[in-house]
C-alpha cells in the first residue's frame, strides 16, 4: 500500500520573522526524522498570524515577499530533506499584503503560492488582498506523484472551495488555520472530505497561541469499505491542544480505489442546474455594511 505520511506542524510562533525561521526550519527537519512525506505549517506562519489587536501599518509592514529569503530558505530545505513543505507566509503582494501558501516538492520545485481565496471581510482580514484562484498540482514525492491542492481556514466554509479542488483532480487538500476547532469546524472539514472523496488535511495553531487551539486533523475521504457495514469514521488524525508534530498515515491506494467507484464527487453531479451559485447578488438576511448588497449598485468590497 502508498502510505503518505503527512505531518502537521501544530507549532507555536516565536515572535520574530527569524525565530519562526529557524523554529520553522528545524520542525521541518524533525518531521522528516519522523518519516513525513509532506509537511505543512499553521496559517500564516511567518508573523504566527498576528494581525488582530495591531495597527495595521505594523502587520502590513511584516509581509515576505515570495521569493524573498523566508519563502526560498524552505524551498532549499525541501530539496536537501527529499520531503514536501507547505509553508504559509503574509505575502508582500501590490494592493495589499496576502495570506499565502507556497507548496514545493521534494526536489525543491516550486508548485504553486496559493493565496487565501476568502479572506475574512467582516474583520481585519478585508486589508488583505484575496486570492483569485484555487490550485491543484501533481506533487513528486517519495510515495509517487500526489494531486494536491489547498484551501486556507475561512477557505473551507465555502463548500464551493473543496469542490473546485476535487473537479480540477484533487486527492488531497492541505488547509492552514487559525482559529478554534470546535465540533462545528471540524464538521465542515469531514463534510468537505465526505462530499468530494478526497483528503482533507489541516494544520492550526496549539491552545498556547491565543484563540486557537491545536485539534490539527487529517480526514481521508474513505466513508465505506466493503468489509464494513455502515459507514466509517474519516478521521484519522485529530491532535490534541499541545504543541507538536502529528503524523498522519494517508492510504492512497485504498483512496484511489474507492474514488472510482463511490457515488460522491463529480459522479453524478448536474451542473447545468447550478446557475444560480454564480449569481454575485445578495439579498436579505445576508446583507452586510461591507460585502454588498442586492446587486442594485452595492459594491462587493474586500478591503478599505
Amino acid at each position: 500500500m502508498k502510505m503518505l505520511n503527512v505531518a502537521l506542524l501544530q507549532i507555536a510562533p516565536q515572535g520574530t520573522l527569524d525565530g519562526n525561521l529557524e523554529k520553522g526550519l528545524s520542525c521541518c527537519r524533525r518531521a522528516r526524522e519522523l518519516g513525513a512525506d509532506i509537511a505543512l505549517f499553521p496559517e500564516m506562519w511567518s508573523n504566527g498570524y498576528r494581525i488582530y489587536g495591531r495597527p495595521g501599518e505594523e502587520w502590513t509592514a511584516e509581509a515576505v515577499d515570495a521569493q524573498g529569503g523566508f519563502v526560498r530558505a524552505f524551498q532549499r530545505l525541501a530539496g536537501e530533506l527529499d520531503m514536501a513543505i507547505g509553508v504559509t507566509f503574509l505575502e508582500k503582494h501590490e494592493g495589499g499584503p496576502r495570506n499565502a501558501l507556497a507548496l514545493f516538492d521534494r526536489h525543491g520545485e516550486e508548485k504553486f503560492v496559493y493565496a487565501k481565496v476568502h479572506t475574512c471581510d467582516f474583520d481585519v482580514e478585508r486589508s488583505l488582498t484575496p486570492g483569485e484562484e484555487f490550485y491543484v498540482a501533481e506533487l513528486d514525492t517519495a510515495q509517487g506523484m500526489v494531486k494536491v491542492g489547498a484551501m486556507i481556514c475561512y477557505d473551507r466554509e465555502f463548500p464551493e472551495s473543496a469542490r473546485i479542488l476535487m473537479l480540477k483532480g484533487a486527492e488531497l487538500v492541505l488547509t492552514p488555520n487559525a482559529c478554534p476547532m470546535e465540533v462545528n469546524r471540524l464538521s465542515q472539514l469531514r463534510a468537505r472530505a465526505f462530499e468530494n472523496m478526497l483528503a482533507v488535511a489541516t494544520c492550526n495553531y496549539p491552545g498556547t497561541v491565543p484563540d486557537c487551539n491545536g485539534n490539527s486533523t487529517v480526514f481521508d475521504g474513505v466513508a465505506y469499505l466493503p468489509e464494513l457495514e455502515g459507514s466509517r469514521d474519516t478521521c484519522i488524525l485529530q491532535a490534541d491542544e499541545e504543541e507538536g508534530i502529528y503524523i498522519a498515515r494517508l492510504d492512497l491506494e485504498r483512496l484511489r480505489r474507492y474514488r472510482e467507484t463511490e457515488v460522491h464527487g463529480n459522479a453524478y453531479r448536474r451542473p447545468e442546474k447550478y446557475g444560480p451559485l454564480l449569481d454575485r447578488a445578495v439579498a436579505p438576511p445576508f446583507v452586510r455594511a461591507r460585502r454588498g448588497g442586492t446587486g442594485g449598485g452595492f459594491p462587493l468590497l474586500n478591503s478599505y
